[in-house]
């Protein structure tokens, strides 16, 4: 079977490899240990579970191990790692470890659009978002003290990593609000005007209808 490169942000079926690096499994085992290690990254179990084996069992990174049938239940297939599904896996992971990835999370995006809002409601939103971040921190913080009697260090440094994120968001939000309380960071509400079609009669081409945003006062 032709080898095939799985995408890069496939990371269910990067949990999938590393479930059977430790031993074969059926899907419904591998659902269970991602639920239980809480893998949040993996959504959409039990469906993106069954369709990342069936890629990875293309692409000749899995292969059936043996299919049994219990009772009037419906037939089980166990699954085993490939001698290339090992290769893949860590070349795979170690290449995400090395390389970072360009990512464009929701909350760029909205950061991206406030200047069509107004400088109370925004400050009003981030101030939420920032008791949330809190609150999670803090959750973290709980999580890791709790683990962190048994686990090796190794085990916790996925929530290390997330703490660590979440702080980071935390103190920038602080001194943007803390910009927006003292007047260094504030603006008028802009609404993108409807795009006029015609041309000038000049016979100029026409500039990018946008409007720019109006700092009543600048950084710093």
């Amino acid at each position: 079977m032709a080898r095939q490169r799985i995408g890069n942000r496939d990371v269910v079926a990067l949990a999938v490899l590393a479930m059977l690096m430790e031993q074969p499994q059926h899907p419904y085992e591998m659902q269970r240990l991602i639920r239980e290690r809480r893998k949040d990254f993996v959504t959409g179990l039990p469906r993106s579970l069954y369709h990342a084996v069936d890629r990875l069992l293309r692409a000749g990174y899995v292969e059936q191990a043996e299919t049994t049938r219990d009772g009037g239940r419906p037939e089980r297939t166990t699954f085993r790692i490939t001698d290339s599904g090992r290769e893949q896996f860590e070349l795979w992971l170690l290449d995400l470890l090395a390389t970072p990835e360009v990512e464009h999370p929701v909350f760029t995006a909205a950061v991206s659009f406030l200047s069509h809002l107004s400088t109370e409601s925004v400050q009003t939103a981030l101030q939420s978002r920032i008791v949330v971040l809190q609150g999670q921190v803090a959750d973290l913080d709980a999580q890791i003290a709790l683990v962190e009697r048994y686990l090796h260090r190794l085990g916790r440094l996925e929530l290390e990593h997330a703490r660590v994120l979440r702080q980071a968001e935390l103190d920038w939000l602080g001194t943007v609000v803390a910009d927006m309380q003292a007047g260094r960071l504030v603006w008028e509400a802009e609404h993108m005007p409807a795009a006029d079609p015609a041309e000038p009669e000049s016979g100029e081409p026409a500039a990018e209808n946008v409007t720019p945003l109006k700092r009543k006062a600048v950084d710093g």
